[in-house]
């Protein structure tokens, strides 16, 4: 579902870094925190920028957020403040509210009083890095899907001057070439044109399968 409008509360490094994408998105964006030198920051910016204690229901009511779209909470080391903005932000009937934790435990809290989606930063910042460190031999790494990923990589040495229908990468790897970049990227591959060493090749293949590609590259 596509929402136009947003409100953001709480300013730390993650909802300012939120905010701000969703600022050069041209989204309509409401911001709210305690501090009255970030709010001074975003008062040119945002469409509203409000100073208020995150605690206090009556503030959080005041603010008319009843026909926002989407509710960011993005206090996560506060237990107390992230409940009440989920709960306020639900009476007030924000369509979808997206709640930031620090733990598994905050996330139930949360999701029992109203969040629709529960976001874990740390978490999901690492299973980023480790995807990055496991794809270190590929030159880009994209999540297609729960289960597939697409690559692109430089065809290995032993590799040039031979046909895809030669090397039978599907057979092999589980891979489907799907493009291969000479200058441009060429999306109509021919099976039986020899590769050469310049000409990335980019593919799509299961998660599975990505440790075998990854070591076949030293191999």
């Amino acid at each position: 579902m596509k929402y136009n409008s947003f409100v953001v509360l709480g300013l730390g490094k993650f909802g300012q870094a939120i905010a701000d994408k969703l600022l050069e998105s041209g989204a309509d964006v409401m911001v709210v925190d305690n501090d009255e030198d970030i709010i001074e920051q975003y008062s040119a910016k945002a469409t509203a920028a409000i100073e208020a204690d995150l605690t206090d229901p009556t503030a959080i009511k005041a603010m008319g957020i009843s026909n926002i779209d989407c509710a960011i909470i993005c206090m996560g080391m506060s237990l107390e403040a992230s409940i009440i903005c989920t709960m306020v932000a639900k009476e007030c009937g924000v369509k979808w509210v997206v709640a930031k934790a620090g733990s598994d435990r905050m996330g139930q809290v949360l999701t029992k009083v109203g969040a629709d989606e529960i976001i874990y930063p740390e978490e999901e910042s690492g299973i980023r890095t480790a995807k990055r460190l496991i794809a270190s031999n590929f030159l880009e790494y994209f999540d297609v899907s729960d289960e597939l990923c697409l690559v692109e990589m430089v065809p290995k040495d032993k590799w040039v001057g031979k046909t895809l229908k030669e090397l039978n990468l599907r057979q092999k790897y589980g891979v489907n070439v799907i493009a291969i970049k000479d200058g441009k990227v060429e999306e109509s591959v021919d099976p039986d044109k020899p590769l050469k060493a310049c000409n990335p090749l980019i593919m799509i293949l299961h998660k599975n399968n990505l440790s075998k590609l990854d070591r076949s590259i030293h191999s």
